[in-house]
């Protein structure tokens, strides 16, 4: 089966930490372009863009992961029950003194 593209953005960083989310559940992934920003002028910009690339059996439940993944880090924020600080909701600690959120 032919590797298909799942995901693609113009950070690496953000393109290898998809890769890092399907990884943890099993998807094996590709970056690729991970260099390719120094072909900008000669590509179109988003032509140069770090891509994550699956194999075509896994890139429905590539997407799914990927999804949960993003909806995930749109938690709303939360109070820490010890200082008071606001946290974004992606956090399981507290910023401020490492408390736990639970």
């Amino acid at each position: 089966m032919t590797d298909k593209l799942v995901y693609t953005h113009p950070s690496i960083v953000a393109v290898t930490q998809a890769a890092s989310t399907l990884e943890q559940v099993g998807i094996a992934a590709k970056v690729q372009n991970q260099y390719a920003a120094g072909a900008i002028g000669e590509l179109a910009p988003i032509d140069a863009w770090p891509e994550l690339w699956v194999e075509g059996k896994d890139w429905a439940r590539a997407q799914d992961a990927l999804e949960r993944a993003t909806q995930a880090g749109h938690s709303p924020e939360w109070r820490c029950s010890k200082c008071n600080n606001s946290n974004p909701g992606s956090f399981d600690f507290c910023w401020h003194c490492g408390t736990d959120r639970a």
